[in-house]
């Protein structure tokens, strides 16, 4: 079963520098993705960024996924929070 720290560890393999926290059951997760690679997309174009560091889990073994992508600078203007 796959575990926040598994996705995690997916997302920021293949988004380097990004800060990732994630939350969940084993099935159901919540993630919190800050980076500046989101600068200047669409939050579609962001999350498409996120799945693609998900591959065929993202199919098979992640039921659901909610996702707040946010740049640096936004991240910042939210408090850290």
């Amino acid at each position: 079963m796959t575990q926040p720290n598994d996705i995690k560890r997916m997302i920021e393999q293949g988004m380097p520098g990004a800060r990732v926290e994630v939350i969940g059951d084993g099935h159901h997760f919540e993630a919190l993705i800050v980076s500046p690679d989101f600068a200047g997309k669409t939050m579609i174009q962001q999350h498409r960024m996120v799945y693609a560091t998900l591959g065929d889990k993202m199919r098979e073994e992640i039921h659901a996924l909610s996702l707040r992508t946010l740049t640096p600078e936004e991240y910042a203007a939210t408090g850290g929070a």
